[in-house]
Order: structure tokens, then C-alpha cells, then sequence
């Protein structure tokens, strides 16, 4: 697999962690993330406390992370990540995109604002973070 320059001076694969509470949706995002060349899924997890847990734990370069997930939503889990790890990338995923979440999302510092009902923009969304883009489809 190819390897890549990453914001930390290493080389290596991108690792991304997925976070979501259903697991069929889980499972769909891993094997497309799966498919793109140089990129690692590293983890999962189910709730928003257990992304924040994971992130420590395994260093993700992304982080795609669903909205609505109960204990603590996407937008609350984005904040306390930055905090720990600002360098990570944050791609947030809802079924409802609005220019509340999109403004809610910007203030938490979330770049990629992504809806699961176009799951081929997933991968744009995520080269957008991985470059220091903006990906916002509220605004399309």
C-alpha cells in the first residue's frame, strides 16, 4: 500500500477511527474507507465518550464521527478530541444537515460536515480533512 506524508512528519498509513452507534452503518463506512488505498480503519467505536476513549488510545489521523449518538453526540465527542489531540481531523456525519449543526460544527472546530444519505462523499470529505479543507454539504 502506498504510503503517505502525515501532518506529524511520519510516514504511514492514514488511520482513521469510525464512530457511530449503529453498527450496520459501522460496517458500511469501514469497508468503503477500507477501499481507499493507503488508508487504515484503526478502530470503532459506538458512543461518543468511547471515541474520545479511542483516540487516545489508537492516534487516529480522522476521525468520522455520526452526530446523533447517544451519551454524548458528535459534536461534544469533536470538542473533547481537539482538546486532547488538536492535529486530529474531524469528519462529522448526520442525516439532517442544517446551518445550526453547520455552525455548531464550525465552532467545535469540525471542518467536514458530511451527510450519510451520500456515502460516496465520504471519501471526499475525508481527503478535504486530510488536506486542512473545508467540506461542508449543508452549504451545497
Amino acid at each position: 500500500m502506498p504510503r503517505r506524508l502525515l501532518a506529524g512528519g511520519g510516514c504511514g498509513l492514514i488511520r482513521i477511527l469510525v464512530a457511530d452507534d449503529s453498527e450496520v452503518v459501522r460496517r458500511g463506512l469501514e469497508d468503503l474507507l477500507r477501499q481507499h488505498a493507503g488508508w487504515e480503519v484503526c478502530g470503532e467505536a459506538v458512543d461518543g465518550r468511547e471515541a474520545v476513549q479511542k483516540v487516545e488510545q489508537l492516534v487516529p489521523d480522522v476521525v468520522v464521527l455520526d452526530f446523533s449518538m447517544p451519551g454524548m453526540n458528535g459534536i461534544e465527542a469533536a470538542r473533547q478530541i481537539l482538546q486532547v489531540r488538536p492535529s486530529t481531523r474531524i469528519v462529522l456525519c448526520s442525516m439532517y444537515l442544517d446551518r445550526q449543526l453547520a455552525s455548531l460544527a464550525e465552532t467545535a472546530g469540525i471542518r467536514s460536515l458530511l451527510s450519510k444519505s451520500n456515502v460516496s462523499r465520504i471519501i471526499k470529505g475525508v481527503e478535504a480533512a486530510l488536506r486542512g479543507e473545508t467540506f461542508d454539504e449543508s452549504q451545497i
